[in-house]
């Protein structure tokens, strides 16, 4: 037992595990189809699925990662959420009705409906390749921290196995016995508890830290604003860090317009709604909680930098690796070191709580893809109820693969540094397939396929020649070629206009793409 926890540390943490679990058993039973299985039966109120968004795209990362940003910088990030709710308003008012015309399991069936059924089994076959890549590096990524703070006996199942594979295995495990038995309707429910748990998670760390300093509330921001610790606003525009308004209102929207239009793992959330007014309200509803749910969470990184001016760290700050660097660990460290007793367990379990929510999401979103997408269409005949065997056990089976892309993430350094890269270089592949599908049918799925995979690899030569590390004349070269590397709030916007003009160039001639 980690010495920075006592028994009623202990008590908090378990009974969080324990009772997440029985809430999503609970809310998870009676499924008898795939409908309940993947669409929860679609009779989930808008506003447990609004918060079930949120708790989707949040992973651990996400609540040590943002602070780490302002304790670091500043609060230049938030530029970003601007973009983010503008996208979630013009996917309730655009792409909704879509969703909701009729009953669809994914967005990649809209691909099948007007551009055939190639170009839904390609953009499939992109999400589940990036999402296994990025949900095991993600899953990782989250078990280095948790190693630090449960402890190394406990993370290694009582000496049985490397203190990070028993991490990856306790916590990919905790959340597939809820995901395997009562599929997305549990997965929301647990989100929008879990969701609750780290915002007051993160509202609690930003009233206590001022507290521990000396001249209060008042002298923390005096210390933080005359350090620049919350300046917010740039408006030079650059294709390169740092953050700027312009990122944020055009890359970040983009962007967003794509992991939340177009990618399954929420996507799948907004074809639970009941109807369409439902599934705009649950994205409006998530607008509307994202602002400030980033806004607490950089402010803690500002405050803990202000008090850290004046308290030495009880723990030294581990050295940074891909993936994760050394200042994400100030949040956590924090938590160990100078938290009381009960609130150390509850802040201990709003980072626990976000690594299952983003665990949960993936197996659910992996599972009904690989079913609905790829399974169901090859074996039309078989019955319902072998449809919902099958994806029961395909959700084991991605937990099975979550654990080992997680593992392997730590052998091989290549997969992590690749894995953080794949959602900006495949998001605007699926994002211009959705549109070209909903849009511009008319240029055929020929070329929207041939756009999309275009896409894919261009981003790909973009990317890489300046991170490959080893070879560094390569860089050096793209450097002083090109002035400095593209920051990836753009990745989406490039890989969406090169799908569109890719596919216009090869439509079939004669043709009216608006048709």
């Amino acid at each position: 037992m980690p010495e920075a926890f006592n028994l009623a540390d202990w008590i908090v943490i378990v009974g969080y595990l324990g009772g997440i679990v029985a809430l999503g058993v609970w809310f998870g039973r009676d499924q008898h189809t795939t409908r309940d299985y993947f669409l929860g039966s679609r009779n989930i109120p808008w506003w447990g699925i609004g918060m079930s968004i949120i708790a989707a795209e949040t992973s651990a990362l996400t609540i040590i990662g943002v602070p780490a940003i302002a304790y670091g910088g500043n609060l230049f990030f938030l530029q970003m959420i601007l973009g983010y709710v503008i996208a979630r308003v013009i996917l309730a008012v655009v792409m909704v009705p879509h969703y909701l015309r009729g009953e669809i399991y994914s967005p990649y069936q809209l691909l099948e409906q007007h551009l055939g059924p190639g170009a839904r089994r390609l953009a499939a076959a992109f999400f589940l390749f990036l999402e296994t890549m990025a949900a095991g590096v993600r899953v990782f990524v989250a078990c280095i921290p948790i190693r630090l703070m449960l402890g190394e006996s406990i993370c290694s199942l009582g000496g049985l196995v490397d203190p990070i594979l028993g991490a990856i295995i306790l916590f990919v495990g905790v959340s597939l016995i809820y995901t395997y038995i009562g599929g997305v309707k549990a997965v929301v429910w647990t989100d929008a508890v879990q969701f609750g748990l780290f915002l007051a998670g993160g509202i609690f760390t930003v009233l206590y830290v001022p507290t521990l300093i000396d001249g209060g509330w008042t002298a923390a921001i005096q210390q933080a604003t005359s350090a620049g610790k919350l300046a917010w606003l740039n408006l030079e525009f650059g294709l390169s860090a740092p953050f700027n308004l312009w990122m944020g209102l055009i890359g970040g929207t983009v962007m967003v317009l794509s992991t939340h239009g177009a990618e399954q793992l929420i996507v799948q959330r907004v074809l639970a709604c009941g109807s369409v007014s439902d599934g705009r309200k649950a994205l409006v509803f998530s607008a509307v909680l994202i602002f400030p749910l980033f806004l607490v969470f950089l402010l803690v990184g500002a405050l803990l930098w202000v008090f850290y001016q004046s308290h030495p760290f009880q723990i030294p700050l581990p050295e940074g690796r891909p993936g994760i660097k050394s200042v994400d660990f100030v949040f956590p460290i924090f938590i160990l070191t100078e938290t009381p007793h009960i609130l150390k367990g509850f802040l201990i379990v709003a980072i626990l709580s976000a690594a299952m929510s983003s665990i949960s999401s993936a197996l659910t979103s992996l599972a009904s893809v690989s079913t609905m997408d790829f399974v169901k269409p090859l074996l039309p005949n078989r019955s319902e109820r072998s449809f919902l065997t099958f994806s029961k056990l395909s959700t084991i089976g991605w937990a099975a693969v979550l654990v080992g892309v997680a593992w392997l993430t730590r052998e091989v350094q290549f997969v992590l540094n690749a894995a953080f890269s794949l959602r900006g270089l495949t998001s605007g592949a699926l994002l211009g397939g959705i549109i070209l599908a909903l849009f511009a049918r008319g240029v055929g799925a020929r070329a929207a396929m041939l756009g999309m995979s275009a896409s894919v690899l261009a981003m790909n030569l973009l990317y890489w020649p300046p991170n490959l590390t080893a070879w560094p004349g390569l860089r050096t070269w793209w450097l002083a070629t090109f002035g400095g590397e593209i920051f990836w709030p753009w990745f989406t916007l490039i890989g969406t206009l090169i799908t569109l003009g890719v596919a216009w160039a090869t439509r079939r001639r004669g043709t009216n793409p608006g048709a």
